[in-house]
């Protein structure tokens, strides 16, 4: 089954020309590396600022474009990785393996089949 792993406020990981952060970094690369060796690994990456967001929507028949995030909210949504796991244990396992769950957390949710899937 298909999971997606959502990493909210991050902010405490070290960043570009930080102390620390080349071994943030090599234990991210080594997370995702792992991942891929099980076999479970389809995607991930980071997402940029919330400044950079556009949110769609439609109604009755109008296009209305809003810059900046659907909804205002305290946490940061900085990233994802999509994991195809055998089961939410597999999946759970690995979510608090991840080097982010100590930076910030992981949200995990179990992808639905959609129309055309």
């Amino acid at each position: 089954m298909k999971y997606m792993l959502l990493i909210y406020d991050c902010d405490s990981a070290p960043g570009p020309g930080d102390p620390g952060f080349a071994d943030a970094a090599a234990r991210v690369v080594a997370f995702a590396d792992e991942c891929r060796r099980r076999g479970v690994f389809v995607a991930g990456d980071p997402l940029r600022g919330e400044d950079t967001a556009t949110t769609v929507s439609v109604r009755e028949g109008r296009v209305m474009v809003t810059d900046g995030p659907f909804a205002e909210t305290h946490e940061h949504l900085g990233g994802f990785y999509v994991l195809d796991c055998a089961d939410l244990d597999e999946v759970l396992e690995l979510a608090a393996r991840c080097p982010f769950a100590e930076w910030g957390s992981i949200e995990v949710r179990p992808l639905a089949v959609g129309p055309g899937s």
